[in-house]
């Protein structure tokens, strides 16, 4: 396996790509099989496109947008106005394949059709993938999720991260060598030499408050123990959210960041682990828009965050990755790729930097690429394929003998 990480903020798209590609490419004897690409939206990815069509046919592209910027080994990269970040990956003696699907049908026939071509262009037909990585359109998630274990089954982990954008605005994208489409999926599948080794976490622990969901449908809360589902919350919260329910609806991303609601999965020993929904906005009614899809009957904690917690995270999920493996030699780590949620990065920007410190102290002098994702897919401990909210997704690379 090889693994290398270049980044750009050069103001056009097609300069910036060809500098990167430059760079990128130093560290290959041959090229990569695969390139991942994050830009922010600054970038017109239209005019990424020549550039992209231009690389050699061995190499596939899977690129999405990151909101405001990119992480690597060399540092925080904010480009809200035009930046990006490129990882290669090589494994001769494995394949990988891409494929992007346009949501023209259901979300999870979009995923089957994506996961098909993905599987068709590594040419191992009949043979499941060690690792599906996706990168979708927000709100979709869980149907995408949905879809691939209906054509691989629920044993083979999904890791990735939504598309995203500066402001929330709907402008995100998602694209591979010849085509940009903003509603739909990309996904990589990957049959390596080596091992994958990843991780999915969150910075947050329960508060001790706890209700049963009483009414939902989809993504929107509308009752926790049988009352009004932003009220409870609030009260929760100690009145966090007084000025919106005043005013009976309004965005409250700000305000909630650090106090998601949490689902239990499952747990190791005596520790339970949890998939994180933020919530987004107070509806009429007292009901709540979040992020991520509500199932009634299940129980929901309030989960409570800090800045500091969220900082050590990233680097507390890339080492529970590498613990994953037995009898661990550090000198096969080839590299990572973080899906770090974007608004955990907004909430402790001017701090990313010790971010990115606690994936070095992690990972060690490896090249590792992180994009800020709205949404975050991953595997817990106990096998579970979720979709989430601010939380942190991890994979490594890790060499064969």
């Amino acid at each position: 396996m090889k693994v290398s990480v270049s980044w750009t903020n050069q103001p056009l798209p097609d300069l910036g790509f060809d500098e990167a590609w430059k760079q990128l490419i130093q560290s290959f004897s041959d090229l990569p099989q695969l390139v991942f690409v994050f830009s922010t939206v600054g970038y017109d990815i239209n005019q990424l496109m020549p550039a992209l069509l231009e690389l050699p046919p061995e190499v596939q592209v899977l690129g999405c947008t990151s909101c405001q910027g990119v992480m690597s080994h060399a540092g925080f990269l904010s480009a809200p106005t035009g930046g990006l970040g490129l990882l290669g990956f090589s494994d001769p003696e494995g394949a990988i394949g891409v494929g992007l699907a346009d949501l023209t049908q259901s979300a999870c026939d979009t995923a089957r059709q994506a996961l098909k071509q993905a599987i068709l262009a590594a040419d191992r037909e009949g043979e499941s993938p060690d690792l599906v990585f996706v990168s979708a359109s927000p709100g979709i998630e869980e149907e995408i999720i949905q879809g691939i274990e209906s054509l691989v089954g629920k044993n083979i982990p999904v890791i990735g991260g939504s598309a995203a954008d500066n402001e929330v605005s709907g402008l995100w994208q998602i694209f591979s060598k010849s085509q940009v489409i903003s509603e739909g999926v990309i996904i990589a599948v990957f049959y390596c030499s080596g091992k994958l080794l990843f991780a999915f976490h969150s910075g947050y622990d329960p508060s001790g408050e706890k209700a049963q969901i009483t009414q939902a449908a989809d993504r929107t809360l509308y009752q926790l123990d049988g009352k009004p589902a932003a009220e409870v919350y609030n009260h929760w919260t100690n009145g966090i959210l007084d000025s919106v329910l005043a005013q009976q609806t309004g965005n409250i991303l700000s305000q909630t960041t650090l106090f998601p609601l949490g689902r239990w999965v499952g747990q190791i020993g005596e520790i339970p682990y949890f998939q994180l929904s933020h919530p987004e906005r107070v509806l009429a009614g007292g009901a709540l828009r979040l992020f991520a899809d509500m199932v009634e009957g299940e129980d929901v904690w309030l989960m409570r965050g800090t800045p500091e917690s969220l900082i050590q995270r990233a680097g507390n999920v890339a080492r529970a990755a590498l613990e994953t493996q037995e009898q661990l030699d550090v000198h096969r780590i080839r590299g990572a790729l973080v899906i770090y949620c974007a608004g955990c990065m907004l909430t402790i920007q001017p701090r990313m930097e010790e971010v990115v410190l606690s994936l070095r102290q992690a990972l060690g002098e490896v090249p590792f690429l992180g994009a800020f994702t709205f949404g975050e897919q991953g595997c817990f401990p106990g096998g579970e394929n979720r979709h989430g909210n601010l939380m942190i997704s991890v994979l490594v690379f890790y060499d064969a003998l």
